[in-house]
């Protein structure tokens, strides 16, 4: 090998983590530049709000567009109904993921894997598709236009059920033997041997299911009628009469808010995250 191709080496070597470096600056401006825009803005004037050229740090930042929101919505309790109804979905799709997971992993039953590929199939259809059914199964049960309605319908998840399958499937069949000879039964087995092994891959769907449910807003436009229903997502739209006003920066204010307990929980849940998609690659 010559000496330049020695020197062309060393040198793609030694540009090799500058360029990583330099691509995901570059991403990470790009994903993360609607955010900081949306900050800054709910930060300035409303006769700032379009300036040109727009200003990333506002010169004299104020606050007066966070309590226009609070002025102009009952914050607190469209918070207290997202939170209610997120929280109450995330846990209910850690159960209901983590007991189908568990049965079409570790359990025989007739008609297992057409059952499991139907439940798969239903990730391809749109919710669009099957609000008007859902609508009229929960107006029959005197359902709609309650918290209930938003809750109950979500808890099946289809993603979920085959994420703790594949969890499951990456356990040791020992441990489950092991506790069947010492006469433990297929549910004393999944909750004393397999659900706590489990505890990373429940903590992603619950995380995933929170931050996607938080900012939902289709259902809760179609299901609630009543403004004491509303959750944050859906209570914010009443803030786009600012905008023929130009007061931009109220409706960026309330955007902020709605995304603050989303960006707390994913804060908080990054090390489940981490574990389980760890522990997932390990055990397969």
């Amino acid at each position: 090998m010559s000496q330049a191709t020695l020197t062309l080496s060393r040198v793609r070597h030694s540009l090799a983590p500058w360029a990583r470096i330099a691509g995901l600056t570059v991403c990470a401006l790009v994903t993360l530049g609607p955010v900081i825009w949306t900050v800054s803005t709910s930060l300035r004037t409303p006769a700032q709000s379009f300036d040109l050229p727009p200003q990333i740090i506002p010169t004299h930042p104020t606050t007066a567009a966070y309590h226009g929101v609070f002025q102009q919505l009952d914050v607190w309790l469209l918070a207290l109904n997202s939170t209610l109804v997120t929280a109450l979905i995330a846990v209910g799709q850690m159960i209901t993921a983590g007991l189908a997971g568990y049965a079409f992993a570790r359990l025989e039953f007739p008609l297992k894997k057409p059952l499991f590929g139907l439940v798969l199939a239903t990730m391809m259809v749109p919710l669009q598709v099957t609000i008007v059914p859902v609508f009229l199964v929960l107006k029959s049960m005197g359902l709609t236009d309650t918290l209930l309605g938003l809750i109950i319908p979500a808890f099946p998840t289809a993603f979920g059920t085959f994420l703790m399958r594949q969890y499951f499937l990456g356990m040791p069949k020992d441990l489950g033997e092991a506790a069947m000879l010492d006469g433990a039964g297929p549910w004393r087995i999944f909750r004393s041997v397999y659900a706590p092994l489990a505890t990373p891959g429940l903590a992603i769907v619950g995380v995933l299911a929170f931050n996607y449910h938080w900012n939902e807003f289709f259902r809760p436009l179609i299901l609630e009628t009543s403004s004491q229903n509303y959750t944050l997502p859906l209570g914010l739209v009443s803030l786009q009469g600012n905008l023929g006003t130009g007061s931009i920066s109220v409706v960026l204010a309330g955007v902020v808010l709605s995304m603050l307990p989303a960006v707390a929980v994913f804060v908080v849940g990054q090390r489940p995250l981490r574990e389980g998609i760890t522990s997932a690659g390990v055990n397969r």
